[in-house]
């Protein structure tokens, strides 16, 4: 190889491939020049190419790799890095495969609205079922309400004000504020977030005593001051069923939660725990879903068939010790402006989810009361 050489650059780099499991992929890139050295990286280690699987071939200025019969295994991050006197120069791609579907999404979202604004609750001294959220700050509480609420209405909807989850702020919520969705018979109730840090954010006793029904509307919380101890005029002495939480939802934030403090971990399972004492039903929406998978980030409809949407919810299971039918993932709306049906069809069926759940809670106590009478 002369000097005279041109140091490699691409005219076009590696582009990201989505296949089903058996399809044949083909990477490919171009340079400026053919009179490199070639260099082919899987997660970034030297691609071991193996017979009637790799195919690695070279034609005037591209450059291929061709992957066979892909499987699960072979979804990775791919680089190529062409090399001659002059430079060096590297672009990546990313390969997913396509699994089968691991669960259902429901395709039309009319049938899941029609069903929720026709829904009559067990029993007739119920006047609403009551969901509390609780999560760290900035796993996308508020956001579910405004995301519900924009899908019942039918156009963008903020009423209920939200964190910027990248911001790394404190919580933005500070009250203990109630939501309804629309006419329907439903109420969220938002609270603080969680954080490391003891003294900051919501006591885990103020969760326990809000699910016990003793926490009044818009009760404004004292950091690390539980309301046991400021006395609280309001303070509800003898909850009825209509003061009680009817279902408790854990939010957290896919991409982070690998990253969750064992502080902020050891609070939602002790606030799990006691509910599950007072028998109160409990799921977890995992949201930002989209941060974590490019597949489900480009068609929200194929997150059932996303692997590492998968693996996500299998660590929140093992961190949070919830079973995974109980961890719904899903996406809120956040600089979007029009509808998406994808988006909506997966928060409709996590809602339906703990309405079913809060509704059998309410069952169960309205059974034991008969049985009281």
């Amino acid at each position: 190889m002369g000097g005279s050489e041109s140091k490699p650059e691409f005219v076009y780099v590696l582009a990201d491939k989505v296949v089903k499991t058996g399809q044949t992929v083909t990477l490919s890139c171009e340079a400026n020049t053919s009179e490199v050295t070639v260099k082919w990286e899987k997660s970034k280690e030297r691609l071991r190419c193996v017979e009637g699987k790799h195919r690695v071939y070279t034609k005037d200025k591209k450059f291929m790799l061709e992957i066979k019969d892909a499987k699960q295994n072979d979804e990775a991050n791919y680089t190529i890095t062409v090399e001659n006197i002059s430079g060096s120069v590297s672009c990546s791609a990313m390969v997913t495969v396509e699994i089968s579907s691991w669960r259902e999404l429901e395709k039309e979202q009319e049938p899941m609205i029609r069903a929720l604004k026709n829904f009559k609750i067990s029993s007739e001294g119920v006047r609403e079922l009551r969901f509390l959220l609780h999560g760290p700050v900035g796993a996308g509480k508020s956001s579910i309400v405004n995301t519900l609420n924009s899908i019942f209405e039918g156009h963008q909807f903020i009423n209920c004000l939200a964190a910027n989850a990248d911001s790394g702020e404190t919580s933005f919520t500070t009250k203990y504020q109630k939501f309804s969705i629309e006419t329907v018979p439903f109420a969220f109730y938002d609270v603080m977030g969680l954080e490391s840090d003891r003294s900051r954010g919501v006591c885990t006793d103020d969760i326990i005593q809000a699910l016990k029904g003793h926490i009044p509307d818009n009760y404004e919380f004292k950091q690390n001051i539980p309301i046991q101890m400021t006395k609280h005029r309001d303070y509800i002495s003898e909850p009825g069923i209509n003061s009680k939480i009817h279902c408790l939802v854990s939010v957290v934030a896919a991409d982070k939660i690998s990253m969750m403090s064992e502080e902020v971990l050891q609070k939602i399972r002790f606030i799990r725990t006691e509910a599950s004492k007072l028998g109160i039903p409990q799921l977890v929406f995992m949201t930002r879903v989209d941060k974590v998978c490019e597949l489900t980030k480009e068609d929200l409809g194929k997150i059932y068939q996303s692997k590492k949407i998968r693996e996500k919810i299998t660590m929140c299971s093992n961190k949070l010790g919830v079973t995974e039918n109980c961890i719904f993932p899903v996406k809120n709306y956040h600089n979007e402006i029009s509808s998406d049906e994808n988006l909506n069809c997966l928060a409709l069926q996590a809602f339906t989810q703990i309405v079913h759940s809060a509704d059998d809670y309410i069952k169960k106590w309205s059974s034991t009361q008969k049985q009281v009478e």
